[in-house]
């Protein structure tokens, strides 16, 4: 299953290498609340995680419409355990889906093809996966560790806590 999973990825990703995306399109999720940096273009993500040996975080959402995207950036995202933790383990890809707010096309097209390689149903959803490049068809290959939503079952005013532990054990089954 593993297999076919990132087969489809592979395929899907292959657009994504191929279409020329060399946006420089990137900015924080909100620029005046976040203390991190969320790359909004993949190639761009990837790079800096190739770089740093850190996967992607790769947060799907509605960021103008999704109400419960925004309570995952309120409750989670804003707080300093999350920064503490996405500063050291992560590289913070946003692929938005906006109603109201104006996107360039090659970003659009981009998280449409991510959504449908990690067949992304609903928001907000977040994967972690790492890249690898294939030099001699040019292909970028997604490895997918894991997913992960709003954090179900939370102490309110603790989401962040249950957010971190769902992801950690995302982590650990890679040690595996």
């Amino acid at each position: 299953m593993i297999k076919l999973f990132s087969s489809l990825l592979m395929a899907s990703v292959m657009f994504l290498t191929t279409s020329g995306f060399t946006s420089d399109h990137t900015a924080p999720l909100k620029k005046e609340e976040s203390k991190l940096y969320w790359y909004t273009d993949f190639q761009k993500a990837n790079e800096e995680s190739t770089k740093t040996g850190k996967p992607i975080f790769g947060f799907f959402t509605g960021s103008d419409w999704c109400g419960w995207c925004i309570r995952l950036q309120k409750a989670v995202f804003s707080k300093d355990a999350f920064i503490n933790w996405a500063s050291e383990k992560v590289i913070l890809l946003e692929l938005d889906f906006p109603k109201r707010t104006a996107q360039p096309e090659n970003i659009k097209n981009q998280n449409a093809q991510l959504a449908k390689a990690f067949n992304v149903r609903g928001y907000p959803t977040v994967w972690i996966f790492k890249t690898t490049h294939n030099s001699e068809t040019n292909q970028i290959n997604l490895e997918p560790w894991g997913s992960t939503g709003y954090p179900q079952g939370a102490t309110p005013g603790k989401e962040e806590l249950k957010f971190l532990a769902d992801v950690d054990q995302i982590f650990a089954s890679q040690k595996k």
